[in-house]
């Protein structure tokens, strides 16, 4: 399983939100290839980013800051989330170094636009699904659909998604701890393996999620808890390799 440290993206800054509420976000660091250079000797194999203000416009807004991490660390294997509505961006994205790109609101509103992204990006595609009460909210959370999470991700089997990003809303950014029962349930409800994310607090919880590896869920994004300093990247990423639980 691996640990995947967050880098969320507002108005070029490094922030944390809690529950998605733009208004409610803490600012970590004015420099986020800075901040990834703490994750990559930290030992982390991947990155999670997120383009927050392209989240809600639809767009990309930090693509900037995006390729200029993917530029810095092009052995690292990153995804990038936030604003992807189009085979353009993806595009882009792939060409600057991006290793992943993320399909949330899309995939949701136009199920069908994920078969046509894995058809021209293969291996390339991960679908964010971001559950409340296990329907999946689209537009930066401010929407929450009828469409149950565990259902899309039956949708998505046959298209070659690489992975299922599974955010529960109600635990994101908020040390709660993180979902397992939830995030077991979405990992049993279709073959495509599962990224675990939303209210990881501290190796408890990895443990939990390592104990439920069984079942696909293959990685664990983690934000606010390591950088308030509750979960050590490299102890976690040991502790996944070694396997004990």
């Amino acid at each position: 399983m691996l640990i995947i440290p967050a880098i969320d993206l507002k108005d070029g800054q490094c922030v944390r939100l809690r529950q998605g509420l733009m208004d409610d976000s803490t600012v970590f660091s004015d420099d986020p290839v800075a901040m990834a250079a703490r994750w990559v000797e930290a030992g982390c194999r991947r990155l999670h980013l997120v383009d927050l203000n392209g989240a809600f416009a639809g767009e990309p807004i930090n693509g900037g800051v995006v390729t200029a991490i993917a530029a810095a660390f092009p052995d690292l294997p990153i995804q990038i989330g936030g604003g992807i509505r189009t085979l353009e961006t993806i595009e882009h994205y792939i060409n600057a170094g991006v290793s992943y790109v993320i399909i949330g609101t899309k995939a949701v509103k136009q199920p069908e636009f994920v078969a046509a992204a894995c058809a021209a990006f293969p291996g390339k595609v991960i679908v964010g699904l971001d559950a409340k009460d296990g329907l999946v909210a689209t537009d930066g959370w401010a929407e929450v659909s009828e469409v149950r999470a565990a259902d899309l991700a039956r949708r998505f089997e046959s298209d070659g998604v690489a992975a299922i990003v599974y955010t529960d809303i109600a635990r994101d950014g908020m040390m709660q701890g993180v979902n397992v029962e939830a995030t077991v349930a979405m990992a049993q409800a279709s073959s495509i393996p599962v990224i675990a994310s939303g209210g990881i607090t501290d190796i408890q919880d990895i443990r939990a999620l390592l104990n439920a590896a069984h079942t696909g869920i293959c990685g664990a994004i983690t934000g606010r808890a390591i950088y308030e300093g509750t979960l050590d990247v490299a102890d976690a990423q040991r502790l996944c390799d070694e396997g004990v639980v």
